[in-house]
């Protein structure tokens, strides 16, 4: 029974951080009305998150390019446009980007 409870303390402590980061995400696009448009796993009035990612999988430089069209709005290669967002600072804007581009 020992090595059971060890087991769990040491998967808590590996999916510890990734769990806070996908809480951290999400508490995010909540409080920065990205929720309005988009959902994690289905498409509302834009693409689900995941299907972001799985568009820009593997591809270089997506932060930035995510971090702009967040910030900034503008066409994209999934929706027609989506408008600004001048409410979020670039730092956030990048935390979004590289959240959604580390869905799965």
């Amino acid at each position: 029974m020992e090595w059971r409870k060890q087991c769990l303390l040491v998967l808590g402590m590996l999916l510890g951080p990734v769990l806070a980061v996908a809480a951290d995400g999400v508490a995010l696009a909540k409080a920065k009305n990205c929720l309005e448009c988009h959902a994690v796993d289905q498409a509302v009035v834009g693409p689900a998150f995941k299907d972001i990612a799985a568009q820009y999988a593997g591809q270089g430089g997506m932060v930035d390019k995510l971090a702009h069209t967040i910030i900034h709005g503008g066409p994209t290669d999934q929706m027609d446009v989506m408008p600004a967002n001048p409410q979020v600072s670039e730092a956030e804007a990048r935390q979004l980007a590289a959240w959604i581009l580390g869905l799965k």
